[in-house]
């Protein structure tokens, strides 16, 4: 059993991916042949729940896009259950220290490695059909931890330091607004210092991965060495193209009159 996501990044170029917010089944099964290296089921800031989630995780099984899943917290309750759910690749918000990504990393191993909950039949396993799941699981899992704060930035080398976590994602979002400058994700500022805490991830042996504001920081994360950048957004997409389209026309419409019959 070994993890897609850690395959894929092995073979050496940068991955792309896709924010999945919409919790809509037909939009994640055609995201997932647009070309994708991987799709983001965001349970944190969209109402996707563990039933939704197993519902992306099977549509995306039939597609070439790799899945990853965030869950709303760090908690080990939510990762027993979404692991047991079948999902691989887990990615974790607002992880701040060292303390809380080793708990993260406890609660995704099954004993002795770590302290994760025991069950003899879930998707995971096949159902129980899987008679090497427990001996094996551990390799077909891949941990994600955000650091998404100034704070978590000051602690980024000991975050990235704790066995077992493979990879730290950089949210700009909120740690611009830790950074004194909430709705700027884009300012440059935030995107020196994620370049800076990028580096030391590196140099700990851990991949490095980036929520990207915008088309021109996504080639420049792209070309600084990121392993994964996520460049776009599925609702992003429909709400601007959607905003744009209605500006347009309805432009045009103020200055048309409708053409009576004479």
């Amino acid at each position: 059993m070994s993890n897609p996501f850690r395959a894929a990044l092995n073979t050496g170029r940068p991955l792309i991916g896709i924010w999945s917010m919409l919790n809509s089944a037909n939009a994640v099964e055609g995201l997932g042949w647009a070309g994708y290296d991987w799709l983001l089921i965001d349970g944190e800031h969209a109402p996707i729940s563990l039933a939704d989630t197993m519902t992306h995780l099977r549509i995306l099984e039939a597609t070439p896009t790799i899945p990853i899943v965030r869950l709303p917290w760090n908690d080990r309750t939510m990762l027993k259950q979404f692991l047991d759910a079948g999902a691989t690749t887990i990615m974790l918000p607002y992880i701040q220290s060292a303390e809380e990504a080793t708990a993260a990393v406890d609660a995704m191993l099954y004993p002795p490695h770590g302290h994760r909950g025991v069950a003899a039949i879930h998707r995971a396993s096949r159902y129980g059909f899987d008679k090497g799941y427990f001996r094996n699981a551990s390799d077909s899992l891949y941990l994600i931890l955000q650091a998404e704060t100034a704070e978590a930035l000051d602690n980024i080398e000991e975050i990235a330091s704790v066995d077992g976590v493979d990879a730290v994602f950089f949210g700009p979002g909120d740690l611009a607004a830790s950074m004194g400058k909430i709705g700027q994700a884009a300012d440059a500022e935030v995107t020196d210092a994620i370049d800076a805490a990028a580096e030391k991830v590196r140099k700990a042996g851990k991949a490095v991965g980036v929520l990207a504001p915008n088309d021109d920081i996504s080639e420049r994360h792209l070309n600084n060495g990121f392993h994964f950048v996520s460049v776009a957004n599925e609702a992003a997409l429909l709400f601007s193209t959607a905003g744009s389209t209605a500006e347009r026309f309805m432009t045009i419409a103020a200055s048309t009159k409708i053409r009576e019959e004479s």
